[in-house]
This record gives C-alpha cells, sequence and structure tokens, in this order.
C-alpha cells in the first residue's frame, strides 16, 4: 500500500528554519522530521512512497538524491566505475517525489498524485507530525467500519480542528481548525478510498473543507481514536520540544 506525504506548503508559522528549507526537512536530532515520519511507516511494512512537494521542493529532492550516501560509510575507489561502495544497506524505500506547485491547496496536491496510485485504498499524513499510533489497528478499523476515509481523532490542546464521533465512530461533525474548540481533532495519519479524489476538481480545492465536509454528511468518515503520542511541529516551541524528546532518548514516536 502507497504511503502519500504531504510536503508542500509554506511553514510560515515556523518561518525561523522553514525559510531556509521546506518545514519537513526541519530537522530533529540529525534527521528531517519527513524521515521519522516515513521510519514510522516502514516499520510496519509501508515502504513506498508518494511525497508532494512545493515549497522549496529541490531540496526534498537533494536528500534523497544522497540520501545512502549521507547514511551509510562508503568507499570511494576512483579506479573503478562505479566509484562509490555502501558498506551498508540502507532503508529498503521506494521514494515519488511529485512538485505539486508552490501554492496548491492540500486537496489539489493529493488530486495530482492519483495517477502515481495503485489498488483502491492508500494511507496520507502531514509532513509536519509524528505519532506513536499502531497503523496495523487503524487499517483494521478502517476494514472493520467500512468508510470512504478513516482519520485518526487524537487529542492534545484546543488550538485546532474539533472532530464529534458517534458511538460507532462514525464521524458526525468536523470543523477544522476552529481556534476556540477542544477535543478529539484530525490527527493526519488517515486511510483514503482513492475514489474520494474524484470529488476534488482543481488546485484551488482544500481537502480538509469540502471533500471532508461532504463525506461526513454522506457518513462516509470514520475515525480512528488515538490515545498515545500525537505532536505537530507548527512553531519553533514544537521542534524544540520534539528536539529535546528525540536527544534524550525518550522520543515517543521511534517505534523503529
Amino acid at each position: 500500500m502507497k504511503v502519500v506525504i504531504l510536503a508542500g506548503g509554506l511553514g510560515t508559522r515556523i518561518s525561523e528554519e522553514s525559510f531556509l528549507v521546506p518545514k519537513p526537512m526541519i530537522r530533529i536530532g540529525d534527521q528531517p522530521i519527513l524521515w521519522h515520519i516515513m521510519k514510522h511507516f516502514s516499520s510496519y511494512g509501508f515502504n513506498d512512497f508518494i511525497i508532494c512537494c512545493g515549497y522549496k521542493q529541490h531540496v526534498i529532492k537533494d536528500y534523497f538524491n544522497n540520501y545512502p550516501l549521507y547514511t551509510s560509510n562508503v568507499t570511494f575507489d576512483f579506479s573503478k566505475n562505479p566509484i562509490k561502495e555502501f558498506h551498508e544497506q540502507t532503508d529498503l524505500w521506494k521514494v515519488t517525489l511529485i512538485d505539486t506547485g508552490l501554492n496548491t491547496m492540500t486537496g489539489g496536491r493529493l488530486k495530482q498524485i492519483q495517477k502515481y496510485l495503485d489498488g483502491d485504498t492508500f494511507l496520507m499524513t502531514y509532513g509536519d507530525g509524528v505519532s506513536n499510533i499502531d497503523l496495523n489497528e487503524l487499517l483494521k478499523h478502517h476494514i472493520t467500519h467500512q468508510k470512504l476515509v478513516t482519520i485518526s481523532a487524537v487529542q492534545p490542546s484546543g488550538r485546532f480542528g474539533k472532530i464529534e464521533i458517534d458511538s460507532d465512530s462514525s464521524i458526525k461533525s468536523f470543523k477544522e481548525k476552529d481556534k476556540d474548540d477542544s477535543g478529539w481533532i484530525n490527527g493526519g495519519f488517515m486511510v483514503i478510498n482513492k475514489r474520494v479524489l474524484d470529488m476534488i476538481d482543481g488546485n484551488d480545492v482544500v481537502f480538509e473543507h469540502e471533500p471532508l465536509e461532504r463525506l461526513t454528511q454522506m457518513k462516509q468518515m470514520s475515525a480512528y481514536k488515538h490515545h498515545g503520542f500525537w505532536q505537530c511541529m507548527d512553531t519553533m516551541r514544537d521542534k524544540d520540544y520534539l528536539e529535546k524528546l528525540w536527544i534524550s532518548n525518550h522520543a515517543p514516536w521511534k517505534v523503529w
């Protein structure tokens, strides 16, 4: 199953670092947060990634172009061709990098990668949030409830969007980022039926607005309640918090 990661936004709320690199490339420890997210998926056997790039997309492409070099010991033997010999096997990832545009909204980015998908279902998350969510249980929930979209519901502070969940796990209300709300919010880590992308008709569509609100009205969204760790990296304060967890060897999202 393919994993789609949205990594094209401007990251204006963490501009102290995002003016140099795209937000998903801001480092936690010695690797970008995008790497941490991918390692999480990979630990569950999901190694086929489609990354929706946009702002400073060349930084992400340069990183993966040189990834084996950065993550392995290497011998340069200039008497041979090729001259590089890697001494460790790097991650068994297939990474497709798609430039989905600088100002494209989240729905538009998903629509643009539709042709790269195979199968009926794919996983999707944002390139700025880490979690220890059990992806096997998430998929089991999706299969059991048979909705077009399953989102992971988490409970951080009330500065994010709010969702209300029925007793049968159907979502009955979806309000994105109302700063006065608290409770369950959209934490990403979604399972999506590819048919949902037919509801997106242009680059200006915000996936979290009309498509998800429409699916809510259709009773075609389900929530997998995750009670464990989840943290997005919206601000430098968030980044510093994640950094402290990582360097102290107490990073809950490190499940690999």
